[in-house]
């Protein structure tokens, strides 16, 4: 990471930053309470983690002071996520929706929105969801259905979104709907959940956790003032979200498989096994993911515009965490077929890395054709 910051921070260096506040967190103990490893624990936890940052000051920092945070590069909260994650005070996939969510409230909300709704979700008080796809339309995001008709100052949405992460404990919805044809009559609304006529429906995956939803959208009734943008921006609002749930996303999950790669090593070293090559040859594509990563975290830090770039990002992302639990499974007999660990758990989803955020094949297309010139076939 780049190692001096800009005017205006209270640190002179990226170094400097880092060691604070991880004196901070040694100084204050926001170790998850054992034995409930339920997702309404990790919500809680989520939530109180949360809330000791930003009440620190820490989660606030690279944050535009006119959304209630401190200002300074965005690469402060790169390196919050990365701690917080890495120590495994809280989970990638809820921490993930700040960078995600925020920075689109941010460019397309109306200042006053923005204002009032972005401290709520940097301190913990709610958490959002991403309507984004849905039961026809998943990685074909263009697609979608879901409608929003005007009718005098208000949108009235009806459709179905699915695989909607953590939509059980939203307070609000970033909603991609249809308003007219083609990618220009796509637009983003930012919806109150408890609104008349949301039904949330959590799913029950293989990995046996209630993480993704379905929502259906009976009549919902959306002020025209919760419009993210204009009519016929919602392509744009995806567009400008990917490098953010592509980059510092990405980084606070690489921190995370890096902890479970010790887990693992720990576990071997106490069976007395010798697995050199195996845990080398994990290491090596969860070093290659992270160096990949850091490239693209510091094109974005630097003001770059990223695109289908980051497509090789979610390739490297999904073959090392696999690999990571291919090796947990080669490693630990038995763990993943007979125990009821984090492990099988965790092995279980990521069967869906290849899956989620874009497929494999889709991303390995978007390569070939933007990015190496090959063609369509």
């Amino acid at each position: 990471m780049t190692s001096e910051l800009t005017a205006g921070t209270e640190f002179a260096t990226v170094a400097e930053f880092r060691s604070q506040l991880v004196a901070w967190l040694d100084s204050h103990d926001l170790t998850p309470p054992p034995g409930d490893h339920s997702l309404n624990a990790k919500h809680t936890q989520h939530a109180r983690v949360l809330k000791e940052l930003y009440d620190a000051g820490w989660m606030r920092w690279g944050w535009p002071e006119s959304a209630g945070g401190l200002g300074g590069p965005m690469i402060l909260r790169a390196i919050v996520g990365e701690e917080v994650v890495g120590r495994r005070l809280d989970d990638p996939g809820p921490y993930s929706m700040l960078e995600v969510l925020t920075p689109t409230m941010i460019d397309y909300a109306r200042p006053e929105l923005a204002a009032e709704m972005v401290p709520r979700l940097l301190s913990g008080e709610e958490t959002w969801c991403q309507g984004f796809s849905e039961p026809g339309s998943g990685s074909d995001l263009a697609s979608l259905s879901t409608r929003a008709q005007q009718r005098s100052d208000e949108w009235v949405i009806n459709g179905q979104k699915v695989w909607t992460s953590f939509a059980q404990y939203a307070k609000r919805c970033v909603l991609l709907t249809r308003t007219g044809p083609g990618h220009s009559g796509i637009t983003a609304f930012f919806v109150d959940m408890d609104s008349p006529g949301v039904d949330v429906r959590p799913l029950r995956t293989m990995h046996g956790v209630d993480e993704f939803c379905e929502v259906y959208f009976d009549d919902v009734v959306v002020p025209a003032d919760r419009m993210l943008g204009n009519p016929g921006d919602g392509w744009q609002v995806a567009m400008d979200l990917l490098p953010y749930e592509r980059s510092t996303c990405f980084w606070q999950r690489i921190a995370y498989l890096y902890s479970r790669l010790d887990a693992l090593v720990g576990e071997v070293k106490s069976l007395g096994q010798s697995a050199d090559s195996e845990l080398g040859e994990t290491y090596l594509a969860l070093h290659t993911l992270r160096c990949r990563s850091r490239a693209t975290q510091l094109r974005l830090a630097d003001g770059n515009k990223l695109g289908a770039d980051t497509s090789i990002d979610k390739v490297l992302l999904a073959g090392a965490e696999q690999k990571l639990y291919d090796t947990v499974r080669d490693l630990l007999p038995g763990v993943i077929e007979l125990d009821d660990t984090e492990w099988r758990t965790e092995y279980l989803y990521s069967r869906a890395a290849t899956i989620y955020g874009g497929t494999a094949e889709v991303q390995r297309n978007i390569i070939a054709r933007r990015l190496l010139d090959l063609g369509k076939e």
